[in-house]
């Protein structure tokens, strides 16, 4: 078994002797277990600050270096912790058991893994405490895997050893249909597939890493999200099978972060799309939706979505190059959101839309732009329609939990 544990599992002493006292259980159950434990909460900002409290803009290399250390010290005591309970430990930074990794500082990714000295640590009854987020590149020098990263180390190693589960230890208990903090009445899901996980960590939950479960998905390593404060079975992420009901919506995730540009009488013709994102494209913004409806006169609006935090860029971009793009009008709104319904259910069933369009309309809530998948339908509105439009919806497919009488349900944690 590969345990995880995120930074609020670790966040001071205490909660550092906590997770020692389940990583004994499990070893006392019978497990052989590999420890990967990210940095403290709050302390990989705290250093991110600290470097760019000096320089603006260090060296990506330096980053990481600095970076890394704050899961060197997690690593450390829990493995400290481990000893003091006379269950043999022993601390690894990523280079130690030899992750290694492409030479991109800040978003590394994993090439390979030299599983020799974890399996001889687990032959001496050993328990590995790894530092997640980490590894090493063909030069020798620290890199990391991007914010978020420990889940990414966690199932990579899982994959390399075989492990039979790879468990993820969260402040929260499982993946909910939506953010209890939102729908109190949000149920905890029993079970969810790789793609339904996939879909629901793109649009925006914050459970997992995005390429942790594409890495989970790869490899078929199941994966299991539970908390560190709260006893229970959690929520596992596994391939689709027979036995497992399919309902047609799963979960509901939503992106508070967005925001929609629009290009108004773009020439309809060959290469416009490219005139208007290449230069936002080479400035490294990632846009996710795109909409192109075409004009009566031969012109055409082109609007597209991406990250808030890209919108002021992004427009100062499509601004200089409005004259190249032929474009006649450039507007924008950084006030929107996207809503999003994930369930493998959809590939048989219809309707979906129709009813998903059916219930915002019901509150009064306009669609600005449509994008689906196979099971995956998005929508972007308003700002201040993203609470109503969530809860309709919520309840329009099902996914609220019976409420007992005269009781109100309990809350949970952050969105699946």
């Amino acid at each position: 078994m590969v345990q995880k544990f995120g930074g609020t599992s670790v966040a001071d002493c205490a909660r550092i002797e906590h997770v020692a006292d389940l990583v004994c259980k499990a070893r006392r159950a019978g497990d052989d277990l590999v420890v990967v434990v990210s940095a403290m909460a709050g302390e990989t900002d705290r250093l991110l600050g600290l470097g760019k409290s000096i320089c603006q803009r260090p060296s990506l290399r330096e980053m990481d270096v600095l970076l890394s250390s704050g899961e060197q010290v997690s690593m450390a005591l829990l493995a400290i912790a481990l000893e003091k309970r006379g269950q043999a430990a022993r601390s690894f930074t990523g280079a130690q058991v030899c992750i290694r990794t492409d030479r991109d500082h800040g978003k590394a990714r994993i090439e390979a893994i030299e599983e020799g000295k974890l399996r001889a640590a687990l032959a001496d009854h050993c328990v590995p405490v790894v530092a997640g987020f980490q590894g090493v590149n063909a030069d020798g020098d620290i890199t990391t895997l991007g914010r978020g990263g420990s889940d990414t180390t966690a199932v990579a190693l899982a994959a390399a050893l075989k492990a039979d589960e790879c468990r993820i230890y969260t402040d929260v208990d499982g993946v909910y249909t939506t953010d209890p903090r939102m729908v109190p009445e949000a149920r905890r899901l029993a079970r969810i597939t790789f793609d339904e996980m996939l879909e629901l960590s793109g649009q925006g939950s914050k459970v997992l890493q995005v390429r942790a479960v594409e890495f989970a998905g790869k490899y078929n390593v199941p994966l299991r999200v539970l908390s560190t404060f709260k006893q229970g079975q959690g929520t596992l992420i596994t391939y689709e099978d027979d036995v497992m009901e399919a309902p047609v919506v799963s979960a509901i995730a939503f992106n508070r972060d967005e925001a929609e540009i629009t290009l108004i009488g773009v020439p309809d013709q060959p290469g416009a799309a490219f005139q208007v994102l290449g230069p936002v494209s080479e400035a490294g913004i990632v846009v996710d939706m795109i909409v192109q409806n075409v004009a009566r006169d031969g012109r055409l609006d082109f609007t597209f979505t991406l990250h808030r935090n890209d919108y002021s860029q992004a427009m100062e971009i499509l601004q200089a190059n409005l004259k190249n793009s032929g474009a006649q009008r450039l507007v924008g709104n950084d006030r929107v959101v996207k809503i999003s319904l994930v369930g493998v259910g959809m590939r048989s069933h219809s309707g979906v839309a129709t009813r998903m369009f059916q219930t915002l309309a019901g509150q009064g809530i306009n669609i600005r732009l449509v994008a689906t998948s196979e099971i995956k339908i998005s929508v972007v509105v308003d700002e201040k329609h993203l609470e109503a439009g969530v809860r309709a919806l919520h309840a329009a497919f099902g996914l609220h939990q019976p409420q007992p009488r005269n009781q109100a349900a309990g809350k949970g944690g952050r969105a699946g």
